[in-house]
Formats: structure tokens, C-alpha cells, sequence
């Protein structure tokens, strides 16, 4: 088993409520009035501008995909630490603006949005980090879906399993890229710290040592030398971390999406378990501390639960 039971649990859950909150957030952008006037399902403008043109978002996709991983391992190779950051502090931003939208008045959203994304950047804790996760791609999933149809999500998921094997397996980039976004604090997608305590802290070492001070100092301050760290003694706490890329909450969220924007609510509600139970299976099967391809195995659920969904629809 790839993780503990507990982390396993916990890494799903997450997981499913990253899914169910993109779903409420791409259902709330739906112009019902619209819709039904025009035959099919309309979504309303974005508070960042266009959309990609429809039925031309995989194109959109694709080339991110492609754009993206070259300029990340270029950051990477160059150590452009301070244009990383900033890269990822837009993104960031831009993802939780079109999540907030969805539910509040643009202008709060905004304020909102830009402050989480300073926050996690800057910043950084567990649950901060998990809160902006948890909306974000509800928010990238929201600009891309309308400009998808169901074939083309599948195209999407199929090249993405394919490229998410090689990048693991073969070229191993994307192991690269998950070591160095964790190191810099800045990793786009969900992690679960065994001890979360110790998650995002540098000097747990000088911290005992204050709370030592204090005690000595309450029982003697004039017979008691205060214990003092020097920097040489500080160091880095290592905590074991379980991880699931951004993308693989993305490109389920996304299949799912689609799912809602074609089929219905119900049926797109069905996607994210699937697509969980397939997340699991990886789970269970994986190696501790050996890295897994997601994408494969999530798209393989994502296309059962469409299966399962058509034999409902049969059958009803």
C-alpha cells in the first residue's frame, strides 16, 4: 500500500470534495434562462474576460500543458525562484477569482482571492494551502468546460494518460517537477503530512528550545541560563508528505464538467466517485515511496462512470 490507511482516507476524501466543489462552482456559472432559450447549456461570462472559443478549449489545454512544462523546468534548471512564485501567485489568484465568483460579488471575490494567493505563497500552512486547492480547480474548470464537448474530453483524457505514464515512467520530468515544487513550498495540488504539526516549519529545533526557555525561566529566572539555538543548529524538519498532483484533481474535474455541461447534474455527480475509486485502487496496488502516474487510472474511472451513467440512462 502506497500510503497509510488514514492518509489514504483522507488524501480521497479531499480528493471528492475538490470535485464536488468544482461541480457547485461550474453548476453556479450555468445561465439557466439562457439555456433553456437557446436549447443547450449556456454559461455566463467570466470576471477575467473571454473564454477560449468553443469546441477549441482542448487546443487551449494542451498547449498550457506543453507551455507549461517547459517553462517550469526551465525555471527549474535556471533557478528562477522569484518568477516561479510569481507565476504560480497569478495562477493562484486567477483560480480562486473565477472559484469566488461563482458564489459572491466579483469585487469581494477579488480581495478575496488575491489575499489567500499571497497568503499560500508567501505564507504557507497546511490548511491555507488546502482550502485554495480545494476551490482552485473548480475555478480553471470553469473556464475550460464550456468550451468542451464530450468527445473531446475524452481525446483529453486519453493523450493526458499516455503523457502522465511517460512523464513518470520514461522521462521522469514529472518527478522533477513534484521534488521541486515541494522543496519551494510552492506545490500545485493536495498534500497530506503524516504529522501535520511539523508540515511547512523550518526551525521546530529552536521552537522546543524557546518553549524550554520558558518553563526554566518561570522556575528560576535568576538561577536558570536561558537555553539559546544558534542557526547552525537549526534545521529543516523532513515530514512525510502524500501527495496527488494538481492535474489529476484538474482533468477529472474537468471530465466531469463536461459531463454536467452535456449529460446533467446528476450524472456528472456520479464521475468524481469513480474517479476516486480508481485513485484508491492506485492507492492500494502502489509501492511506498515510489511514484505512480494518477492519470492513467483516473481516466480508466472517469470512463467507467461515464459508462455507468449511459446503462442509468438505458435503464431508465
Amino acid at each position: 500500500m502506497k500510503h497509510s490507511l488514514k492518509v489514504t482516507i483522507i488524501l480521497l476524501i479531499m480528493f471528492l470534495l475538490a470535485q464536488f466543489i468544482g461541480i457547485a462552482i461550474m453548476y453556479n456559472y450555468i445561465d439557466f434562462s439562457k439555456s433553456e432559450e437557446v436549447g443547450k447549456t449556456t454559461f455566463q461570462d467570466l470576471p477575467i474576460g473571454e473564454r477560449p472559443p468553443e469546441d477549441s478549449g482542448y487546443l487551449f489545454i494542451l498547449t498550457a500543458i506543453i507551455v507549461g512544462t517547459l517553462v517550469l523546468l526551465l525555471f527549474i534548471k535556471l533557478k528562477l525562484m522569484l518568477l516561479w512564485r510569481v507565476w504560480f501567485l497569478l495562477a493562484t489568484a486567477i483560480g480562486l477569482l473565477v472559484a469566488f465568483s461563482a458564489f459572491i460579488r466579483e469585487e469581494i471575490a477579488f480581495f478575496l482571492a488575491a489575499g489567500l494567493a499571497i497568503w499560500k505563497v508567501f505564507k504557507p500552512n497546511f490548511w491555507i494551502h488546502t482550502l485554495t486547492e480545494l476551490f482552485i480547480y473548480g475555478g480553471l474548470a470553469a473556464i475550460f468546460v464550456p468550451s468542451l464537448n464530450l468527445f473531446q474530453a475524452v481525446i483529453i483524457m486519453i493523450v493526458i494518460a499516455f503523457y502522465d505514464a511517460y512523464a513518470v515512467w520514461k522521462s521522469k520530468h514529472m518527478i522533477t517537477l513534484a521534488k521541486s515544487q515541494t522543496k519551494a513550498k510552492i506545490f500545485a495540488g493536495l498534500l497530506v503530512p503524516y504529522k501535520i504539526k511539523g508540515m511547512f516549519k523550518k526551525n521546530n529545533k529552536e521552537a522546543k528550545a524557546k518553549k524550554e526557555d520558558k518553563k526554566e525561566d518561570k522556575k528560576d529566572k535568576s538561577t536558570k541560563p536561558l537555553i539559546k539555538t544558534s542557526p547552525k543548529n537549526r534545521r529543516t524538519v523532513k515530514v512525510r508528505t502524500a501527495m496527488l498532483g494538481g492535474g489529476d484533481i484538474a482533468f477529472s474535474l474537468i471530465f466531469a464538467g463536461v459531463v454536467l455541461k452535456e449529460l446533467g447534474l446528476w450524472q456528472s455527480l456520479i464521475i468524481p466517485f469513480f474517479a476516486a475509486a480508481a485513485l484508491g485502487f492506485l492507492f492500494w496496488w502502489g509501492e511506498e515511496k515510489k511514484f505512480y502516474p494518477a492519470m492513467p487510472f483516473i481516466s480508466v474511472g472517469c470512463f467507467l462512470g461515464l459508462g455507468f451513467v449511459w446503462l442509468i440512462g438505458l435503464l431508465i
